[in-house]
């Protein structure tokens, strides 16, 4: 049966870590220009509830169904409208790869490649994987890249691909024990890198402490980034050359004054065809215009984590803490 509640309730006091409350009016307008894209009265629906550290979330082509990570328990979900939740992938991310400094965490980011194929950036494994098969209830997978230049990455955490076939992806060191100072940390840059269609891989960008969310623009022109950072809460863009190279950085939006006073930071994003940007952030989802303005928020209570758009823009699945949210939107 369907798992699905319109609900506000309080998890926690406003000084836990993590858990608070779901609004019951999450959304909060600070330009008239929000209201084209999500309705006032428009209420966040609990779909379902109960993990770690949701993450990754992104529609399955044909079935419209939502895989997601949960990343500490190494677990791929899958959510359906009519059937509800259930385990797809476990181990998602740490098969028994490098167990030294790994706190064995599953993927983050997915996606479906241009052959829709699941790709994920996995924690635990140190890379990024295509899933290849289930075999009696096992995933197997297949590696895209888990070095450069003969070292070992940190842990890939978000992964898009551009219309070249090129991935581009985040590597911080969240999947490591002890973050920056881990023993096994090889990689003393977290970047944002390159995979070329042909196996090379080039790191692009190094400006960024933590880099993270990652998403393209409609017209590719550009690469916004998000850094998860408290003192540095930022979204940044690039602009993207021919050959596939990031250009100098442009700083989008700075929410580190918000990090004291709202859970979250700047994480999973997407973008509308219209250009605005779907992000999470301090407090919930920030709305943004193509041109860095705050549009408003949608605030989920809890920190969120990650974003994904149904195929026709109608809904916005949200990753926040413990829950996967649902929200309908206003299509331009």
């Amino acid at each position: 049966m369907k798992f699905m509640r319109l609900i506000s309730f309080t998890l926690g006091v406003f000084g836990a870590p993590l858990y608070g409350q779901i609004p019951a009016q999450p959304v909060k307008v600070q330009q008239s220009e929000m209201l084209q894209l999500v309705a006032a009265d428009a209420r966040l629906e609990i779909l379902a509830e109960g993990f770690r550290w949701s993450e990754g979330p992104v529609v399955e082509p044909g079935t419209g169904d939502v895989l997601f990570s949960d990343v500490p328990a190494n677990k791929v979900y899958r959510w359906n409208e009519s059937a509800g939740l259930t385990v797809y992938l476990a181990p998602s991310g740490y098969t028994g790869l490098y167990p030294a400094d790994n706190p064995q965490q599953g993927a983050n980011g997915l996606i479906f490649n241009q052959q829709q194929q699941l790709v994920l950036a996995q924690h635990g494994d140190r890379r990024l994987a295509v899933l290849t098969a289930i075999e009696q209830g096992q995933p197997q997978y297949q590696t895209l890249v888990s070095h450069y230049q003969g070292k070992l990455l940190n842990s890939p955490n978000d992964v898009v691909q551009h219309s070249s076939g090129a991935y581009y992806f985040t590597d911080p060191p969240y999947g490591l024990a002890g973050g920056d100072k881990a023993g096994q940390k090889q990689q003393m840059t977290n970047a944002v890198y390159r995979l070329a269609t042909d196996g090379s891989l080039s790191q692009l960008a190094t400006n960024l402490n933590r880099p993270n969310g990652l998403a393209f623009s409609p017209d590719e022109k550009w690469l916004y980034v998000a850094n998860s950072e408290h003192t540095a809460a930022q979204w940044w863009r690039y602009p993207v050359a021919r050959d596939g190279k990031l250009g100098e950085p442009e700083l989008f939006f700075d929410a580190s004054r918000y990090t004291e006073t709202s859970r979250g930071l700047p994480d999973g994003l997407k973008v509308l065809p219209s250009g605005h940007l779907l992000a999470t952030g301090p407090g919930g989802v920030w709305i943004f215009t193509a041109a860095g303005t705050h549009l408003g928020t949608i605030e989920t209570g809890v920190a969120p984590a990650n974003v994904a758009l149904s195929p026709d823009n109608r809904y916005l699945y949200i990753t926040a803490t413990n829950y996967l949210l649902r929200i309908a939107l206003l299509t331009l």
